[in-house]
């Protein structure tokens, strides 16, 4: 049975499945809808997606508006990468703090991160392989997204021995002082 870590954020969960290896490799169950929604998560999941990036590469923060905003279960099937998730729920208690998890091929964690927060990952390892769940379609219109490195977030990024590389878009994203005078959600 799969271990379900709340995270100092409410509605964040940290999942360390059961993995039973052998001489052949290992087996994992990656999702079980009855199990998840006995822990609390009852989502439907509706597009899975994979991205392969080399180190350095970091990709976000990001999020999709209303009415397209979007629940994601995330891990790292291959190489390692450290996963952020930051609130922006308006109300919320934790808003503009973020919860950082190391995923990794080895560590086979998952990360739920319900609507409400804006979403990153930065690549450790040579190459890293991301695959996702998500609740909605993806819908270029509703995309939004927040600084990587907004001070006050302050995200602990690790220093790597490369240059970061991000999209041209990742680099002009506003900073988290747009968003609490526009709440979104």
């Amino acid at each position: 049975m799969p271990n379900f870590l709340k995270t100092k954020i409410e509605g964040l969960a940290i999942i360390e499945p059961s993995v039973f290896p052998d001489d052949r490799g290992f087996f994992m169950e990656s999702y079980n809808q009855k199990v998840f929604v006995e822990n609390g998560i009852d989502v439907n999941f509706i597009q899975d997606n994979h991205s392969r990036s080399t180190k350095g590469v970091l990709r976000g923060l990001h999020f999709q508006k209303p009415p397209f905003a979007q629940d994601k279960l995330v891990r790292c099937t291959r190489g390692e990468v450290l996963d952020v998730a930051v609130d922006i729920r308006k109300d919320s208690p934790t808003f503009g703090q973020y919860e950082a998890v190391l995923l990794t091929e080895e560590n086979k964690k998952m990360f739920f991160i319900p609507k409400g927060f804006a979403h990153a990952f930065l690549v450790l390892s040579e190459v890293a392989d991301f695959q996702y769940k998500c609740s909605e379609f993806y819908n270029k219109e509703s995309e939004g997204g927040l600084l990587w490195n907004d001070p006050e977030i302050n995200i602990d990024w690790p220093k790597l021995d490369v240059e970061l590389i991000l999209s041209e878009k990742d680099k002009l994203w506003p900073k988290l002082e747009e968003i609490k005078n526009n709440p979104i959600f």
